[in-house]
């Protein structure tokens, strides 16, 4: 998003909330923060695809390529064995379950890899302009997030019509979006405040990513890993968890890592706080640096 833009949001937003102390609470510069956020997150959104023929829908249409090729290599060519209880036992069902966990995996890493050049890919705002910067990190984050959701709808609507199932647990999918988004923002503050200073930051996520993504259940069953092993998969990983509980969601209409999304949510929480923190620590001397 260009800088006069996010300029004329900042104004659009305080002009409007200017006269609304009637419906207000008491400290109103979190209402302000939030409508701000929100308009961000609509600019950001139209942006990212404006002028292009399919426009927001290439979100969906990336998640959809990277599902065809998850199933492909580990459905037909490793012929990776899948069995679900109320499902058909094909590659489709093999397809759905792997797009069930790979939804919250493309979330948070599109937000930590976006959220890492938040800072210092907006120097005007950061130097010369009265901005709340803990804004920064999290318009990719949620961006990327709301693009997620579109994807989760293809899958909620295929799942629909292939087995012909709609769990009542899916009402539940916003216990498990938290602490995916407090994981997300934590992290998206911890890079996006190292990358003033460490301009390797981002290089360094795609590796960190590749092999935090193969230590994640996401395009193999939780079963085939080891048995000793598995317990500190689960609570020390907690995308393990959120994958594993967004699959129970969707497709079991069960939870049966309750547990699990406890841990996740627990680390999710600490690490919320420690990023936060690490920016706000960092964030006096942005100016001076960039």
């Amino acid at each position: 998003m260009r800088n006069g833009e996010l300029l004329k949001s900042l104004k659009d937003v305080l002009r409007q909330t200017s006269g609304g102390g009637n419906w207000l609470p008491t400290d109103s510069r979190w209402w302000i923060k939030l409508d701000l956020l929100k308009t961000l997150v609509q600019r950001d959104l139209q942006a990212r695809y404006q002028g292009s023929v399919l426009g927001n829908l290439w979100p969906l249409l990336n998640q959809l390529s990277q599902l065809l090729i998850y199933t492909y290599v580990f459905a037909i060519v490793l012929q990776v064995k899948l069995s679900l209880k109320g499902l058909p036992q094909n590659n489709l069902t093999f397809g759905l379950w792997l797009f069930a966990g790979l939804l919250p995996w493309i979330a948070f890493t599109t937000g930590i890899i976006q959220s890492s050049m938040a800072v210092v890919g907006q120097p005007n705002l950061v130097k010369k302009v009265v901005f709340p910067l803990s804004l920064l990190p999290l318009v990719p984050i949620f961006s990327a997030f709301v693009e997620s959701l579109l994807g989760l709808s293809a899958l909620i609507v295929l799942l629909a019509i292939s087995t012909h199932t709609f769990h009542s647990t899916l009402w539940l999918l916003p216990l498990i979006w938290l602490p995916q988004i407090l994981l997300t923002c934590g992290l998206g503050y911890l890079v996006a405040g190292l990358t003033v200073f460490l301009r390797d930051i981002p290089q360094t996520l795609g590796v960190i990513l590749n092999l935090w993504f193969y230590l994640t259940p996401i395009v193999y069953p939780l079963a085939i890993i080891p048995e000793p092993w598995r317990n500190w998969i689960f609570w020390l990983n907690p995308l393990a968890a959120i994958s594993e509980v967004y699959r129970d969601l969707i497709l079991n209409g069960k939870i049966h890592h309750p547990l699990e999304w406890l841990s996740a949510s627990g680390v999710s929480l600490i690490v919320f706080f420690i990023g936060l923190r690490v920016y706000r620590r960092l964030r006096p001397v942005f100016a001076d640096v960039i």
